[in-house]
């Protein structure tokens, strides 16, 4: 697939940035459905670029060349990741990314497909996780990209046959984990806005009425951001965001409504605009199902200077004793 030339010294360095920037969004996608991680999957994009720039050598096609690369440093970073996240504190979700603008860079999609939004959901990276390096890569290269079996076997390095049983056992674990949700993008963006209106008023009962009867919020603060979750009930998941959302608003903190990763969701900011978390809500059946939060400073500086939720809150609370005083 992947088959080239010796390289002419005189070839423009400034044509071959050119057409690498033009399939840089293609290289990205890949990366970071593999890697879960906005800025592991740039960092693999740019070692990818200072290979290319470095060989000596002319691909046939630039674009089967580079999506190899970036797919097998790819595969190793997530070899050693797998490690790191075994020692991760609490819940471990990927890093955030804004799906509502993936025509810009560097975040655009190769393709306006379904298929490829749906592939960076939460839900989606979170079964991903469950797969073997190399099953979530063939999943990824030849379910997600359409790339042939035999183009995926040269990227990875296996044999055709091998290829074929990874798919296969890849497919069959993402079919039998993955939860259905929501289709109707309209709906799900109403609910969340109805969600986050009643939040900001602290209003108990509409918030209650969104909730599912087995909601969960779940956070992954890595042991760095604050914000913690459970499994509740409605009447109590509701008490829990009117007692602990609104007085940050108060403070000064802003949500600022997003779709992230295929959700709708919000980024929480600082009074100072720093970002301190994002929210994600997973709406099935007219319900919001689940609310996943990120509050790692490290996950979140891709998306723009980062503050600390646990600094909110104490000036919050600092606030409301003054208040008394």
């Amino acid at each position: 697939m992947a088959e080239t030339t010796f390289r002419d010294e005189s070839t423009a360095r400034l044509m071959d940035a050119e057409k690498f920037e033009e399939l840089r969004p293609l290289l990205f996608s890949i990366s970071y459905r593999l890697l879960g991680s906005v800025s592991e999957a740039e960092d693999a994009v740019q070692e990818t670029w200072l290979r290319y720039a470095a060989t000596d050598v002319e691909p046939r096609s630039l674009k089967a060349y580079l999506a190899t690369v970036v797919s097998r440093i790819s595969i190793d970073v997530l070899r050693s990741a797998r490690v790191r996240r075994e020692a991760y504190v609490g819940p471990w979700f990927p890093e955030p990314l804004p799906t509502d603008t993936l025509h810009t860079q560097p975040y655009a999609e190769p393709a306006d497909s379904a298929e490829l939004a749906d592939s960076v959901s939460l839900a989606a990276l979170l079964l991903l996780e469950r797969l073997s390096p190399l099953e979530r890569a063939v999943f990824v290269l030849r379910e997600v990209f359409d790339y042939g079996i035999a183009d995926v076997a040269e990227i990875v390095e296996r044999s055709e046959p091998a290829v074929r049983q990874l798919a296969s056992r890849a497919r069959r674990h993402m079919q039998d984990g993955r939860p259905r949700f929501e289709v109707d993008r309209r709906k799900r963006v109403d609910l969340a806005d109805r969600f986050f209106d009643a939040l900001r008023e602290g209003d108990l009962d509409r918030l209650q009425g969104l909730l599912a009867a087995d909601v969960e919020t779940l956070n992954d603060g890595g042991g760095k951001g604050g914000g913690q979750g459970g499994s509740f009930g409605p009447e109590r998941a509701a008490r829990i965001l009117v007692a602990t959302v609104p007085p940050l608003l108060a403070s000064g903190a802003v949500l600022e409504p997003r779709e992230l990763n295929g959700y709708p969701g919000a980024i929480l900011r600082d009074a100072g605009g720093r970002i301190v978390g994002t929210w994600t809500l997973d709406i099935r059946d007219g319900r919001i199902r689940a609310i996943h939060s990120v509050t790692n400073p490290d996950k979140l500086a891709h998306l723009g200077p980062t503050g600390d939720l646990r600094a909110v809150v104490a000036e919050r609370n600092r606030q409301r004793r003054a208040g008394r005083g």
